[in-house]
C-alpha cells in the first residue's frame, strides 16, 4: 500500500507515522506539508523550512512542500492539494494518512474531499484517548517543542516547553492533552523514526492575532517560538611534530 503522509512536523503526525512504518503492508512514499509561501514556515506551526528539511532528512522520507500564500482560504488550499494528489497517483499512490485523533468534522472534510479523487484517506491514531496518546508519544521516546499556543487557552509561559510529563500536568482541566482542539502545535526533534535527533535552539517569541471568525466572540491569537537551526562547528585535531 503506496501513502503519502500529511506531515506537519508535530507529535501527533510523530506518533501515527511510526504506527504505520510498523506495518509492512504500509510503504510511506512522501511526507507532504504545506507552508506558508511568503514566510517559509509551516502553515500555523510557524517553523522554518529548513527545520522541516532537516526532519525529513532524518527519517529518510522524500518531502513534498506545498506552498500557499499567506491569506489563503479553505478554495486555495483544496485547489493546491488537489493538484498535487492527482500528480501522486499518477505514481500510484491511492492512499493519504493524517494524524488527526477525534475532530470528527475535519475527518469528514478530508474523506470527501479525496473520495472524489479516488484516494483513501487513513487515520492510525483514530479515536484513541489523547491521554494515552499522549503518554505514549512520550514513553516511546519521542522529544518535542511547544512551537505555538493559542492565547485563548494558554498563556505565553507554555510556548518553547518540552512535551512531557510536567508539559501535561500543567496543562489547564479545559485543554486537550494533544491539544486536538487546536489549543498549541509542536516540532518533534527526536525519537524512535529519526537516524539522528534534529539541532535546533529556542529563539524569539511572538504574539499573532488573526481576524475572528463568525464563531469567535473575542480576539483570535497566538504565541509563537522561533526555532533557529542550531550551527555545529567540527574542531580537528592540530598533530604536532
Amino acid at each position: 500500500m503506496d501513502i503519502v503522509f500529511n506531515w506537519s512536523g508535530g507529535k501527533d503526525s510523530a506518533l501515527a507515522l511510526y504506527k504505520l512504518r510498523k506495518e509492512d503492508n504500509h510503504n510511506i512514499c512522501y511526507l507532504l506539508t504545506t507552508l506558508n509561501a511568503e514566510f517559509k514556515r509551516i502553515s500555523m506551526h510557524g517553523v522554518r523550512l529548513e527545520l522541516l528539511q532537516q526532519q525529513a532528512k532524518s527519517i529518510g522520507i522524500p518531502l513534498i512542500e506545498c506552498y500557499l500564500p499567506e491569506k489563503a482560504n479553505c478554495d486555495d488550499y483544496n485547489k493546491m492539494m488537489r493538484e498535487t494528489l492527482i500528480q501522486l497517483m499518477v505514481e500510484g499512490i491511492h492512499y493519504s494518512a493524517f494524524g488527526d485523533i477525534f475532530l470528527e468534522d475535519l475527518k469528514l472534510y478530508r474523506e470527501n474531499q479525496l473520495e472524489k479523487i479516488g484516494i483513501k484517506a487513513i487515520f492510525p491514531l483514530w479515536k484513541r484517548d489523547t491521554k494515552e496518546v499522549a503518554m505514549e508519544f512520550i514513553g516511546l521516546g519521542f522529544k518535542s517543542i511547544i512551537t505555538c499556543v493559542n492565547s485563548a487557552y494558554l498563556d505565553k509561559s507554555f510556548v518553547g516547553r518540552t512535551f512531557d510529563h510536567q508539559f501535561l500536568e500543567d496543562l489547564p482541566l479545559n485543554v486537550d492533552p494533544c491539544g486536538e482542539n487546536g489549543e498549541f502545535h509542536s516540532f518533534v526533534v527526536d525519537g524512535p523514526i529519526f537516524n539522528s535527533p534534529i539541532q535546533c535552539t529556542l529563539g524569539d517569541i511572538v504574539y499573532k492575532s488573526y481576524p475572528l471568525t463568525e464563531k469567535e466572540q473575542s480576539e483570535n491569537g497566538f504565541w509563537f517560538i522561533d526555532l533557529v537551526k542550531k550551527n555545529i562547528f567540527f574542531y580537528l585535531p592540530i598533530n604536532v611534530v
